[in-house]
């Protein structure tokens, strides 16, 4: 019977799980869990403190899940070593557990620049796990005035959640737009319109660069006067278990398409792991919940001696706020053109004859087949383009391309 491990309890370890199980029933499964929680999906942690959900419906897969495929789960536990001439993973409860196949699915952690002061500051928190949203929603109260550093996703579903609980939310970031990572100037200035309707404060182009208890210091030379920091800078991704042993790192641990690191019996998955995004035609670092939880699924067959590929990545995001969707893919590269009706704006970019990337603003219905369009590398001279951008229909696309670059999928 074969050991499998898996380090990580989020989207790309379920994808892992489920990924060994197709290929073997019986197979023993170990999972390292660094959260003493049950399998939840992260991004729904601000819709927990809007009221919108709660613990129990935010798991990612149903109470009997490690039951039902046979998995030994290691809570509150976090792997600290990887010894790869005994197969053996150490936890830093002195737990150790052998394996034979090892998926690394450790995801990101907060990045918290050294920030002068940042000691004295009572009330801070990150705001990447259901524990964060916990600690904050403690302190929280109508009166408070809260400082989020970051004005991309994770700093910018945190404003949300917390809307309607704080006397005053204010955003900054030294980026001169909000969502810098997914967003170009003219759709960020629309998304941030609308957020200031909602009485959120923006100081773009401007960050904190000193704290003083419950002063900001910004880089403009203004203060701003808080009673809750929140640090939503950015994430990085964990790699030191495969860096400490020799592995490839970049950004993340670099992975080749059946998500095999460059050691020996392991694999990688989801927000630690760096693989090849073809809309970009380069190695990144692809944070998404679909993206993890393929990769996982991927690694998970490759382990139990399958054969899986996942060579059709890119970004995507797909987020709201106070009901205006916003829906991005790809790269933004190429020939741009606009489609806008009322509050809804459809961005395209096209080069060498195939889609690359879009951004939607507002009605995202059929987005997804835009998204096949990157994933497929479909010929827009085999489609009607131009239709295809006002409305997402199949009906554009011949029953021969329909049937063999899209299957069932859209």
């Amino acid at each position: 019977m074969k050991n499998y491990v898996i380090l990580g309890n989020g989207a790309a370890a379920v994808g892992c799980i489920e990924g060994i199980r197709s290929a073997d029933k019986s197979g023993k499964i170990s999972v390292i869990s660094a959260e003493n929680r049950h399998v939840y999906a992260r991004p729904l942690i601000s819709y927990y403190l809007e009221g919108k959900t709660d613990a129990k419906k935010m798991k990612y897969r149903p109470d009997d899940f490690y039951d039902k495929n046979g998995c030994e789960v290691f809570y509150g536990e976090t792997a600290v070593k990887i010894d790869t001439s005994s197969k053996t993973v150490y936890t830093d409860k002195d737990t150790a557990v052998k394996y034979d196949s090892l998926c690394v699915a450790t995801g990101s952690s907060p990045f918290v620049p050294p920030f002068e002061g940042l000691d004295t500051v009572e009330n801070k928190f990150t705001f990447m796990t259901l524990d964060d949203a916990l600690a904050v929603e403690k302190k929280l109260s109508l009166g408070s005035r809260v400082l989020i550093v970051g004005a991309g996703l994770i700093g910018l579903k945190c404003a949300e959640g917390i809307y309607g609980k704080a006397a005053e939310i204010t955003v900054c970031d030294l980026a001169d737009r909000v969502l810098s990572s997914i967003l170009d100037a003219e759709c960020a200035i629309t998304v941030q319109k609308r957020l200031e309707k909602q009485g959120i404060n923006f100081m773009l182009s401007d960050s904190a660069v000193k704290f003083d208890k419950n002063t900001a210091y910004m880089k403009s030379g203004k203060t701003v006067f808080f009673d809750i920091l929140i640090l939503a800078v950015g994430v990085r991704a964990n790699t030191a278990l495969i860096k400490d042993i020799g592995g490839d790192v970049n950004r993340g641990i670099t992975v080749n398409e059946r998500m095999e690191t460059s050691v020996r019996d392991i694999y990688a998955a989801g927000d630690c792991a760096e693989g090849n995004d073809i809309s970009f035609g380069a190695k990144r670092v692809l944070a998404i919940m679909p993206n993890a939880y393929i990769q996982g699924y991927t690694a998970g067959v490759c382990m139990a001696g399958g054969d899986a590929v996942f060579d059709n990545a890119i970004p995507m995001n797909s987020i709201g706020f106070f009901g205006h969707h916003i829906m991005t893919a790809g790269t933004y590269e190429g020939e741009c053109s606009e489609t806008v009706n009322g509050e809804n704006v459809k961005r395209f970019f096209v080069k060498d004859g195939f889609l690359k990337g879009f951004i939607i603003i507002g009605n995202t219905d059929r987005a997804g087949i835009y998204t096949s369009l990157i994933r497929n590398r479909v010929p827009l001279d085999g489609v009607d383009f131009e239709s295809l951008k006002k409305l997402a229909s199949n009906s554009v696309f011949s029953s021969e391309i329909r049937k063999q670059k899209f299957g069932g999928v859209v």
